[in-house]
């Protein structure tokens, strides 16, 4: 077998020294009339990948992608986080970006946006700490979770003052 590691050849070679290892091969049955065919295929076929690696190689520029709405924006509701991507509210970003096939990094360097843009609403956040607080989450093993005491809230000063009889 010859080796095919030479790039100066020409497609044509290229196709007759593929055709020729094609027919080489114990297995192929082919007729007569079918090599043309076959040599014709592999120089369009080497051609078009010639032509498709040309391209590539110009085309290597990082592509500008557009926001939907802009950071400010986004941000702008303590309820939901709007995408870039859709525009869509979401109340947390990180399911949504991967079935777009991105990390939170990607999508912050996608959109030049800082490293501590948050992928989860204020209010969600919140309320998720809030909850696990009052399950004993962040404490030490052994302490107890002491409940919350309401002072009593304060009587208006009219509330206060003697009623006249």
């Amino acid at each position: 077998m010859t080796d095919v590691t030479n790039t100066d050849l020409s497609p044509l070679e290229l196709a007759a020294e593929l055709t020729g290892a094609w027919l080489a091969n114990p297995n192929t049955r082919a007729s007569a009339d079918d090599v043309p065919a076959f040599l014709s295929r592999m120089v369009e076929a080497i051609n078009g990948l010639n032509a498709s690696s040309a391209d590539e190689t110009t085309e290597g520029a990082p592509a500008e992608y557009t926001p939907a709405v802009t950071a400010r924006k986004s941000l702008a509701n303590p309820e939901f986080i709007i995408s870039m991507l859709d525009g869509k509210p979401y109340k947390t970003l990180r399911r949504h970006l991967s079935t777009n096939g991105l990390t939170p990094e990607e999508y912050r360097e996608r959109f030049n946006l800082k490293a501590d843009y948050p992928m989860v609403a204020a209010t969600y956040s919140e309320a998720r700490r809030a909850m696990a607080k009052s399950i004993g989450l962040g404490r030490k093993a052994g302490t107890k979770v002491e409940p919350k005491t309401e002072k009593p809230a304060r009587k208006s000063r009219a509330a206060k003052a003697p009623e006249a009889e």
